[in-house]
């Protein structure tokens, strides 16, 4: 463990509270200190849910370890189920709690409460958060699920699917479920339970009645779908439908296992594929791109940015380690060494290295690529309020491969009018200063002769001068497109350190260029 700004993940409770949160009925008591009540602040201010999360803490104070901690633990169990009555109720401890040893899963049980407890063992110094959910639901289904459930017989029905996965506070989980009940419905299959997101506990009890499964988000339901193979020996279709190319075999797949015409959903489409040809998006071929997030996101971005966008990979990786085989067996077909790390300065220096023209990441590399001025679309949780929109806006499904296109390529246009308006920053009609020239000068405009030989220039404005960089010098880089911005800062910095330059100069700037590449001053 160690102590960061940042974090990825939280601790494996927050995704046992995903968990409990997304469901309908369940209730969770988590022995936890005071301070450990943050988590409600991701799910009522993030994801903006109108409820808090059904979680009672027993809120224990320092004052209170020298007496017995494991009484008030039980207090909060009997509390809870008086007031909430739930259909099932999970019991766990936080980090904090952990160290102190009380077992709520012993207590809660000589406690004889009258509705099922699903005691959750979570090494918080070990695990994560997605750990955390996956473990959380794969403990609810295996306890709850009855066991002499099958699927009733085929003759004059639907073939029935359950989807797995979804949760609270996850990245776009609410528009992914509406498109993949869309190709479903294309597909003629009725769908049988979604869980967590929205499932009661004996809803989950019904898990067994499904045809099959569709193991939407690997993070969250991988360990679960394979007990259901085990118990009920119910497939699993496991392509997830990020893109559009994965669309289409998330559809066969899905048509093949439910013995089903896959031509009706096939034939809904996206956009991508001709909009990814078209003319006006032929400028951004080749562009370089790196990629980190979770697993699944970065696998799924990956496949995208290459095969539909004709973007270059310059860098991928993921921070959950559970996912890292996948990641790096990804990175190899791409030529690439996978970053496979929690710590967000590492990922920051890999982006700082493989300079990339854009970045396709998390919050956190949002933050990072607005530090190095790069274009970002977030693809992955962590996330912010910001991606948590009102409107409808997928990532899976044909409308989600839309959605991505206008992500990850509205960025890079807006760039580039960036860049336009930077380079004639000091022109005389786009200068902060400067009105809209179609008013005239009594706008503050400059609609006469007159008024351009009086209006100078205004002086740029004040900036920290670079370490070894001169404030002229930094201006004038500021000339160069952004996209190659950081390759010609690095080249001159060497240049520079080759000769023995300490202080870059616009001249150096010139020089390193004639050098590497034999042009001169414009």
């Amino acid at each position: 463990m160690q102590l960061t700004l940042w974090t990825y993940e939280g601790p494996p409770h927050v995704g046992a509270m995903r968990v409990a949160t997304a469901m309908r009925g369940v209730h969770y008591v988590l022995h936890a200190p005071q301070g450990d009540t943050y988590a409600d602040l991701l799910f009522t201010m993030i994801e903006r849910r109108g409820e808090r999360p059904p979680v009672t803490y027993t809120t224990f104070e320092a004052r209170d370890l020298g007496g017995d901690t494991a009484e008030l633990f039980q207090t909060a169990a009997r509390d809870a189920y008086a007031r909430y009555k739930p259909q099932a109720m999970l019991v766990g401890a936080s980090c904090t709690a952990e160290l102190i040893q009380d077992d709520p899963a012993g207590l809660a049980e000589a406690m004889g409460l009258p509705c099922p407890v699903i005691a959750l063992e979570l090494p918080s110094y070990q695990r994560r958060e997605h750990w955390g959910a996956s473990e959380t639901f794969h403990a609810l289904v295996r306890g709850l699920a009855k066991r002499d459930a099958k699927p009733a017989p085929r003759e004059g029905r639907r073939p029935r699917a359950n989807i797995l996965g979804p949760t609270a506070l996850g990245f776009r989980h609410r528009d992914d479920l509406v498109e993949v009940k869309i190709l479903l419905s294309a597909l003629g299959i009725d769908l049988h339970v979604v869980a967590p997101l929205g499932a009661t506990p004996a809803e989950l009890q019904t898990l067994g009645e499904a045809d099959f499964n569709i193991s939407l988000y690997p993070e969250i339901s991988d360990t679960a779908s394979r007990w259901l193979e085990r118990q009920f020996k119910q497939p699993t279709v496991r392509t997830v439908p990020i893109g559009h190319g994965a669309t289409m075999d998330f559809i066969r797949e899905v048509a093949l296992v439910a013995g089903v015409d896959p031509a009706p959903a096939l034939g809904l489409g996206s956009r991508m594929p001709w909009w990814s040809r078209s003319v006006d998006s032929t400028y951004l071929t080749s562009k370089r791109v790196f990629i980190f997030g979770d697993g699944t996101h970065a696998l799924a971005a990956a496949r995208v940015a290459r095969d539909e966008l004709g973007f270059e990979v310059c860098g991928l990786g993921c921070y959950n380690r559970e996912f890292a085989r996948d990641v790096r067996a990804a990175a190899e077909d791409l030529g690439l060494e996978a970053l496979i790390t929690d710590d967000y300065l590492e990922v920051e220096a890999a982006i700082t290295a493989a300079q990339p023209e854009m970045v396709l990441g998390t919050q956190m590399e949002r933050m990072i690529a607005k530090k190095l001025k790069l274009p970002c679309a977030v693809i992955s949780a962590p996330v912010h309020v910001q991606d948590f929109p009102a409107r409808h806006s997928p990532l899976m499904g044909f409308e989600g491969a839309n959605v991505i296109f206008d992500s990850w390529v509205h960025p890079l246009v807006m760039g580039l009018e960036e860049h336009l308006l930077t380079m004639f920053r000091d022109d005389f009609e786009f200068h902060d200063a400067a009105g809209p020239s179609h008013l005239g000068a009594g706008h503050g405009g400059s609609a006469s002769a007159e008024t351009l030989k009086v209006m100078p220039n205004p002086a740029p404005a004040a900036a920290e001068e670079p370490q070894g960089w001169t404030a002229d010098a930094e201006r004038e880089l500021l000339k160069i497109p952004f996209f190659v911005r950081g390759k010609a800062r690095r080249n001159t910095e060497a240049y520079a350190a080759n000769r023995g330059i300490s202080a870059i100069t616009v001249d150096t700037l010139y020089e390193a260029k004639a050098h590497l590449s034999g042009g001169g001053r414009p």
